[in-house]
Order: C-alpha cells, then structure tokens, then sequence
C-alpha cells in the first residue's frame, strides 16, 4: 500500500510549488540570493528519489558538496520526516530510498573519471542537477547530458541552479534569448526557466532582508539582491576565455606567483603559462583559501607547486623568510616605478585562456574593474579589490614581463 505525503507549508516557498513535477528536459531555476532555489531543489529531490528516479548532484568541486547540496538534502529529509526512508551514506555521498532502492549520487567535476563511472543501483540515471553551474565549462555541461542514457518510465531532466554573473557566459548564450526578462519566466516543452529573489523567500528574517537590500555596489545589487545578470562597469581585462586545459597541466616551464593573505583576504596561487609566439597565457590551476599560517600554506604548496620556483609578492618579506625556511624556493617580486600599471597593459596585449575550473580567477577577470571619480567616470586606476589571483598572476610573469629577467630560470640561491 503506497502512502500519501502531505507536503507540510514550511517544506518550501509557494512559487516552486508549480514546478514540483515538472517535465522540461532542461529546467533552470536562477536568482538572487537567499532566494530558496537550493532549499526547493533539495524538497523535490527527496519526493522524486522515492518515486523512483536517479539523480546525480554535481557542483565544481567535490569537497564543497557536503556542506551544500548533501546538507540541504538531510534537512529536507528531517523537514518531511522521512528519516527513516532513506539511508545515508556521507563517506561514500549517496542518499539512498530505502522503498526502492533509487538514488541520489553526490560527485564533483574535479573527479573526470568517477563520474564517468558513475551508475545507481538500480536503473539508469534519470536526473542531474547543477548546482552553482556558472562554475562549469560548456564542455562539462554535454558531458554531462550524455550521462541521462537508458530505457526509464521517467522523462529525463537536467536541472541547472545558480547566481547569474555576466551576459557573456554561455549560460546566457546557450538559454536565455527568448528569456522574459519582466516577467521572470519562460517555459516551453524542452525549457523551464524561473528567476526567483529573496521576495520570493517567505522564510527570511529581518536582518536577512535589510543585509541585502542595504547593498551599494551596483554590480553585486544586481545580481545578488535582483536576480538579474549583472551589467559590469568597465572592466580591465575583457581579453580572455575559458577553454579546457588539461592536456596542459603536466607542461614544463609552468609558472607560479603568489599573493599573501590570511584573515579578510586569500592566499592565491597560481600556476599559468605564456607562449610568447601566440602571446597567449594560460591560467592552468588555482589556490585561493583564507586562514593559512605560513607553516599550513607551506605545505598547500609544495602538494600544488612541487619544486617549482614561485615569485611572491615582495611586500611580506618575513613570510617569504618562513616559505624558504621550509623547503618553498619562494623568490620576491621585482616591483619597480609602475610596476602595477605596466603589468596590466601587459596582461590586456595578451590573449588570456583559463581553465573553467579555476572559478575564482574567472570571477575576477569579471568583475576586475576601473575605478571612477567624483562623476562617475572611468580612471585609469584599478581598483583594489578582487584582484588577488590577478596580482598572482602578475607576479608569474614578471619575468616574461621585462627582458631584464627573462633570464631568471633557475632556483634562486639562499
């Protein structure tokens, strides 16, 4: 005997409720912040998993899917009181119905090949959902798409959730032409699309609300508090692409800088390449954590750059000090007059190609930006913020930068 669930009013917002059952082949659901897109992604899960469906869950990386999607699951589950329905599996990430054997698999792009291996239990997959699929290159999007394969009762779906960025991404391009932009909407047979804000969120408190509606820069207005994609000022760097670069990665002569941060502000490392004859440089892998000690980010590095010389930003010698004193051939950058300015022109005569997992060099190749005077005018000055990748960068190629140390190949003597 099949029992009836009663979706109680606190499972989600009322403008999902529609699209519980929906049947599009393609279903975004994008928007500002706080906006209960994930929360409502996670309720439909838990009711289609016991329906008999198949879902794989994928973000970028695959650490951050715990303390996401996974969590967001568990607390739906608890919410319809179906603890007992379901077996949980944290080590391994699925989530599996105990009524029929149908489930949820949790994997990050990061892993090519366990996705590529990837089968549930029983039947074939019958859903992925994106979650944050700005972060994804075109390329993993098809790939992905060629996983719904295999004969099913259930109408095959991909369900993409995010914070709209720039109109340049092929998000935009691929989906959003015959979008409604006043209405919030579109739906056809193939597509859904649903643009929901924290107006949409019955379940935010005071303080939640005035955070967002509070904020001054236009740009993160925009997109985090409107939902809309983002109309950016005028940005430095408009002269990149992201292009999959794994073919790259064990290439020699990689370059590495790093910027210093620890509390407020990141340590960034990056690795990259320059091909003088193309005047292309490629941005290959990113570090970005906040909250590393000398001593911890010592150890980050020599698992991202083994061996490698990596130029520093020459402003904290003691922590170049603490590098080299722990086996890091850490070099400080060669500032002089200009340096920053002359970089930059530098890095805008170049093609810039980075790989789409580098999410945070991508994010601030975005939103990198001029600042502006008293009129609201464009000065040749860029600001300083969301450059802390970018400064990295800088510092790699300094080198290929100025002839003077071109020569600097070697591992520097101390």
């Amino acid at each position: 005997m099949t029992r009836k669930l009663i979706l109680p009013r606190s499972a989600l917002n009322a403008c999902y409720a529609p699209h519980l059952q929906a049947q599009q082949r393609y279903q975004i659901f994008f928007g500002g912040a706080s906006s209960g897109k994930s929360c409502f992604l996670a309720t439909r899960l838990v009711l289609d998993t016991l329906s008999g469906r198949n879902t794989l869950i994928v973000r970028n990386v695959a650490r951050t899917l715990r303390t996401s999607c996974l969590n967001e699951v568990q607390k739906a589950i608890s919410r319809l009181g179906l603890s007992g329905a379901f077996r949980i599996n944290r080590t391994e990430m699925t989530v599996t119905a105990r009524n029929n054997g149908s489930q949820m698999i949790f994997a990050g792009l990061d892993d090519v090949e366990k996705i590529k291996s990837i089968t549930p239990q029983n039947g074939p997959l019958t859903d992925v959902w994106i979650e944050e699929a700005t972060e994804i290159s075109y390329n993993d999007f098809k790939q992905l798409d060629k996983r719904l394969r295999g004969q099913t009762r259930h109408v095959k779906r991909m369900t993409l959730s995010f914070n709209p960025i720039y109109k340049t991404h092929w998000l935009y391009r691929e989906f959003f032409s015959g979008f409604d932009e006043a209405s919030g909407f579109f739906c056809s047979p193939q597509l859904l699309i649903l643009r929901t804000t924290y107006r949409d969120n019955s379940f935010l408190t005071a303080d939640d609300i005035a955070a967002l509606e509070s904020e001054q820069d236009p740009y993160f207005y925009a997109v985090y508090t409107l939902g809309k994609w983002g109309a950016l000022g005028e940005t430095i760097f408009t002269n990149w692409h992201t292009e999959d670069l794994s073919h790259l990665h064990n290439a020699e002569k990689s370059l590495y800088g790093l910027d210093f941060g620890f509390s407020s502000d990141p340590c960034a490392c990056v690795k990259c390449l320059h091909d003088p004859a193309r005047k292309r440089v490629y941005v290959l892998s990113e570090l970005y954590e906040k909250g590393l000690t000398n001593d911890c980010l010592a150890e980050r590095l020599k698992r991202f750059a083994p061996s490698a010389v990596i130029t520093c930003d020459s402003a904290e010698p003691k922590s170049i000090a603490d590098l080299r004193r722990m086996g890091i051939y850490a070099m400080p950058a060669k500032k002089g007059p200009d340096s920053l300015m002359h970089s930059i022109q530098w890095l805008r005569s170049r093609e810039i190609v980075v790989d789409p997992r580098c999410t945070n060099t991508v994010r601030e190749l975005t939103l990198y930006q001029w600042k502006r005077d008293r009129d609201g005018q464009s000065i040749r000055q860029p600001q300083d913020r969301d450059n802390h990748l970018i400064d990295a960068l800088r510092y790699a190629l300094e080198g290929e930068m100025n002839a003077r140390y071109a020569a600097v190949q070697a591992r520097p003597e101390w």
